[in-house]
C-alpha cells in the first residue's frame, strides 16, 4: 500500500508540473493530510489549495511588475512624506493612492510645486500603491527616458520602444523641467505624450 502511495504522489506532481500548479504541487501533501484528519468535504480541500495558488500568483505578479517599475529604491515606502508648504495637496495625493478609477480613463496627474516638497517620493508611493492594485507602473527620470527614446529613434525603433511602454498603464515621468531646456528631448517627449493621449496615464513631477 505504501509502494502505491508514493505512486499516486508522484503522479499526482508530474501532473501538477504540466498544469503549471507549483503551489498546489508543494502544498496539496500536507493540506491532504489535513482534510482526511479533519474530514473536509472534498469542494473544501480543493477551495484552500486553489486559495494558496492564486494568492502566490498575485504575489508573484507584483513582485515581477515592481521589478519591472524602477521605483527608487529609497523610495519604496508607503510612507508619506512631509510636504513642507503643500499640506492642501497631501488630501489629493492620497486620493490618488486609494482609487484607480482615473487609470482607465487614461487620464493623466501633474505634480507642479517648489523644490523639497516631496514630489518624487510622493508620485513613488503613488506608484506603489497602483503596483500594488494590479496596474503596471514604470518610474522614470524624464531626461533619461527621452534619451533612450532618442537613441530609439536614431536607430528607427522608435514605435517599437513606444509599444513597449504602451504596456505600462502608468508612466512617471520625474523632473520634467530638466528636459524643457533641449530641443531634441522636448520633440521626442511630445511624440511619447501624444501617443498616450487619452489612453494610457502619465504622472508627472516638475518645479
Amino acid at each position: 500500500m505504501e509502494s502505491a502511495h508514493t505512486i499516486d504522489e508522484t503522479r499526482v506532481g508530474i501532473m501538477l508540473n504540466e498544469l503549471r500548479l507549483p503551489t498546489i504541487k508543494t502544498l496539496w501533501p500536507q493540506f491532504a493530510e489535513q482534510a482526511d484528519r479533519e474530514r473536509w468535504p472534498a469542494a473544501r480541500f480543493l477551495s484552500a489549495i486553489a486559495e494558496h495558488e492564486l494568492a502566490e500568483r498575485a504575489h508573484c505578479r507584483i513582485e515581477r511588475h515592481l521589478a519591472g517599475a524602477h521605483l527608487p529604491p529609497e523610495r519604496r515606502s508607503t510612507a508619506l512624506p512631509s510636504m513642507t508648504g503643500s499640506w492642501s495637496l497631501r488630501p489629493r495625493v492620497m486620493a490618488i493612492t486609494a482609487g484607480d478609477s482615473w487609470l482607465t480613463k487614461g487620464a493623466n496627474v501633474l505634480m507642479f510645486w517648489p523644490p523639497g516638497g516631496g514630489k518624487s517620493h510622493l508620485a513613488a508611493v503613488a506608484g506603489l500603491a497602483l503596483i500594488e492594485n494590479g496596474w503596471r507602473v514604470m518610474f522614470s527620470r524624464t531626461t533619461d527616458l527621452a534619451q533612450k527614446l532618442q537613441v530609439a529613434r536614431r536607430e528607427l525603433q522608435l514605435e517599437s520602444a513606444m509599444d513597449k511602454l504602451d504596456n505600462f498603464d502608468l508612466l512617471i515621468l520625474d523632473d520634467l523641467a530638466y528636459v524643457t531646456k533641449d530641443q531634441a528631448e522636448t520633440s521626442v517627449l511630445f511624440e511619447l505624450i501624444s501617443a498616450r493621449y487619452e489612453r494610457r496615464s502619465i504622472m508627472i513631477t516638475a518645479n
